[in-house]
């Protein structure tokens, strides 16, 4: 076992690239090895007949240990007379991390589907570390082809399978192709000439996970309407005294974050993740409020325990996140722990939207603009117009946990403590 750094001591065997009885060249691959920092391919330092091979794949052999031994030809000896200690050492390249192109091979687009041939899920420190700093879960790492022996997955496959674009990040393993399944067509779309603009970091990440959700949950929305006249008529009566008294601006979200609480109370299933084929009820109620940054990104930051509050704190504590998402101070702890998520679509002028649930939940609430408009209200007099706010909602949940009656139960509930808001409420 040839040395592979200074303070490497031993070493594991990946694979054998030879067999006992064949033929193996000077300086021609025999082995790779793993260690804690590197995958290593190690060649023989001398041309001849392999005779035998001392250890398996997987065993860990001290620096310095006979692994193999190699008959070696006249030709070669005669080479190596001169040489009075031969050192084996693994070539640059392999003890350095190679270079990611940014730039993606033009590579035939991969099906939706493909076989593994090797169930091997055996990797290297070297390759976990890789892994680690492209994101890269072990699900996905199963899902790349292996050329090393016995399914093994080697440096070189990874580095491959990440300058491709990742095509299997998403797709899932299947054991043969069924003739009678439905494959997207591989279509060759003309993407424009332009400014070409690199996504951030942030980006990239709202990119992975919005995709990541459509893949993972099948969405369903519905949609009701909502009066919030009293609501509206008691906020704009409200806000004013209300600073005055708490020193808190009163905005709308606090309103629609206390009457989404109790409405999750109402209907606790909706307050849940998917676990595999267990479902988990939570037992906290932490409301997110999708929230754009002054980059133009999307964040959550989360009001704890929000059944918990009075307006007075909800009002405190959603001003202090919205604050601090303006000027770029959110903390982990801000954007942590949300069990359903409201996006006031509205804010933006749109009437209404159809919002992609913010993983691991299992629904997201899309409230719209308040807009006045005429409608037909029954008073004691008969049915009348009148000019009234209103709003529609929307709510997408995951169809594989929560049924129509359920999300539509709840987002009406939602609607219901809306329109009924206590005109006489004191602050």
């Amino acid at each position: 076992m040839p040395k592979l750094g200074e303070s490497i001591t031993e070493a594991a065997i990946i694979t054998w690239f030879k067999n006992v009885g064949d033929t193996i060249e000077d300086d021609e691959m025999l082995l790779e090895v793993a260690t804690d920092k590197v995958d290593s391919e190690v060649p023989s330092n001398v041309s001849g007949e392999i005779v035998d091979i001392l250890y398996n794949a997987n065993d860990v052999i001290k620096i310095g240990e006979t692994i193999a031994i190699i008959k070696v030809d006249e030709s070669s000896a005669t080479s190596k007379k001169k040489v009075s200690k031969t050192e084996v050492s693994t070539k640059k390249a392999n003890t350095e991390k190679p270079k990611i192109s940014k730039k993606l091979k033009a590579v035939e687009k991969p099906s939706n589907s493909f076989s593994v041939s090797n169930s091997n899920t055996f990797f290297s420190p070297l390759i976990i570390s890789i892994a680690k700093e492209q994101h890269i879960s072990f699900e996905e790492l199963a899902r790349i082809p292996a050329t090393g022996k016995e399914g093994r997955l080697r440096k070189s496959d990874l580095f491959q399978y990440i300058e491709e674009g990742r095509p299997y990040k998403f797709t899932q393993p299947v054991a043969q192709q069924d003739p009678t399944a439905y494959r997207i067509p591989q279509l060759n779309f003309d993407k424009g000439k332009g400014k070409v603009i690199e996504m951030d970091r942030m980006r990239k990440m709202i990119a992975d996970h919005m995709v990541y959700s459509k893949h993972t949950s099948p969405h369903v929305t519905a949609y009701v309407e909502a009066d919030l006249t009293n609501m509206v008529n008691w906020r704009n009566a409200n806000k004013i005294p209300f600073q005055e008294k708490y020193g808190e601006r009163l905005t709308f979200t606090p309103l629609f974050v206390e009457a989404v609480a109790k409405a999750v109370k109402d209907f606790p299933n909706i307050n849940a993740s998917v676990d595999g084929n267990n479902i988990i009820v939570k037992e906290n109620i932490n409301i997110g409020m999708a929230t754009a940054l002054p980059s133009g990104n999307l964040i959550v930051p989360v009001v704890k325990n929000a059944n918990a509050k009075n307006l007075k704190e909800l009002a405190a504590k959603v001003n202090e996140l919205a604050n601090k998402a303006r000027e770029n101070k959110l903390v982990g702890d801000d954007i942590k722990g949300s069990t359903f998520t409201i996006s006031n679509v509205g804010t933006f002028g749109s009437v209404m939207g159809t919002p992609i649930i913010n993983q691991p939940e299992v629904a997201i609430l899309a409230l719209g603009i308040i807009k006045k408009r005429p409608e037909v209200i029954t008073t004691e007099k008969g049915d009348e117009i009148a000019i009234r706010s209103m709003m529609y909602l929307s709510l997408s949940f995951d169809h594989r946990v929560v049924d129509g009656f359920l999300g539509g139960s709840f987002v009406r509930r939602v609607a219901d403590y809306f329109e009924q808001f206590d005109t006489n409420r004191r602050i």
